[in-house]
């Protein structure tokens, strides 16, 4: 029979939760540098009040669910993606908004890829849709995990946990949700609402179809690459996402441009060799992709040049600092008998 854990075992798993809880909403919100508050550290600091629980809650709770039923990054990625959908197309309502906050650029961003029968841009909701999944909650997953290896597998929330992360993610979900009523003169329609929660379903439900985790038979002779090539490929291709024109043929480029990473990193992820490091590599090539981006970026606010480089470069650091300590971790963990 399994012994409960002791108070001081509670504690140390409740430091990766709140870790991801804040990384969660920084690598969503802050790390590329767009928002208006950028340049303001009061702001930001008091913004992940809300931002905390509506996007690290999740992230927290999508890995609970993949770690209780011992399934896989797949897994993973497709929760990241429904949650998504919701975050987009439900609470924010962006995903169908032509109009969004008065975002400069937002119509010469969504008209040449608009889908009138769905009312979305595809280049837009490839945009939005990718960025949640990989950066708002399955990277900060990994980093966070890598920097606990004795504690990646394991369940990191007790009863109450499960009790009160979900109720502060409707929370600010409810607050955001009112935020947007209040503030923007659109509203989903009834049959886009109903279709975002449909495929948020379908995707949650292909999540727990798949199979669970087992030992991979690897063939005998191929081993993966080094993670520095893991890396690398992930920062090319997630570089790329980024920075494609919002056109048909810009949107079918990142498509197919995605789909090739996702192939190639479920083709080595059975090989032998890989491990830990190799998803640290690429879940860490994807915040240092809109790390440095940052830099070029220009926020909605205008900040003050000074400003603007000073959190952008403050962000970047604390994200190499972290991804440093991830590292060291994984390397402890495996010199550890």
């Amino acid at each position: 029979m399994q012994t409960p854990p002791t108070p001081a075992r509670a504690r140390r798993r409740w430091i990766p939760v709140l870790g991801l809880t804040l990384l969660s909403p920084v690598a969503a919100e802050y790390l590329i540098g767009y928002g208006d508050t950028i340049g303001r550290p009061k702001e930001l600091l008091a913004g992940l009040l809300v931002l905390g629980p509506l996007y690290g809650t999740v992230a927290v709770l999508i890995r609970e669910a993949v770690r209780r039923t011992g399934r896989g990054w797949p897994s993973m990625l497709l929760l990241g993606l429904a949650f998504g959908l919701i975050q987009a197309g439900i609470i924010d309502q962006s995903l169908f908004n032509d109009d969004y906050r008065d975002v400069p650029d937002w119509q010469e961003t969504l008209r040449p890829t608009f889908v009138p029968g769905l009312g979305i841009s595809a280049a837009m909701a490839l945009n939005f849709l990718v960025g949640h999944m990989v950066w708002s909650f399955c990277a900060p997953v990994a980093v966070v995990e890598a920097c606990v290896p004795r504690l990646a597998d394991r369940p990191w929330l007790g009863r109450t946990g499960l009790i009160v992360l979900p109720l502060l993610y409707l929370a600010a979900a409810a607050l955001i949700y009112q935020d947007h009523l209040r503030t923007e003169h659109f509203t989903a329609a009834p049959a886009q609402t109903a279709g975002t929660a449909a495929v948020a379903l379908a995707l949650g439900a292909a999540a727990f179809a798949l199979p669970r985790r087992r030992p991979a038979e690897r063939p005998a002779g191929t081993r993966a690459p080094a993670p520095w090539v893991v890396a690398c490929c992930a920062a090319v291709a997630l570089a790329v996402h980024q920075n494609v024109p919002p056109t048909w043929p810009g949107a079918a480029a990142d498509a197919a441009l995605l789909t090739v990473l996702g192939a190639l990193l479920l083709r080595w992820s059975g090989r032998t060799g890989w491990g830990r490091k190799h998803v640290l590599a690429a879940s860490g090539a994807a915040l240092m992709v809109n790390a440095l981006l940052s830099f070029v970026v220009e926020p909605l606010g205008h900040p003050s040049v000074a400003a603007k480089f000073a959190t952008n470069a403050a962000i970047t650091l604390g994200v190499m600092a972290l991804l440093g300590w991830a590292h060291r971790s994984l390397r402890r963990h495996v010199a550890t008998p």
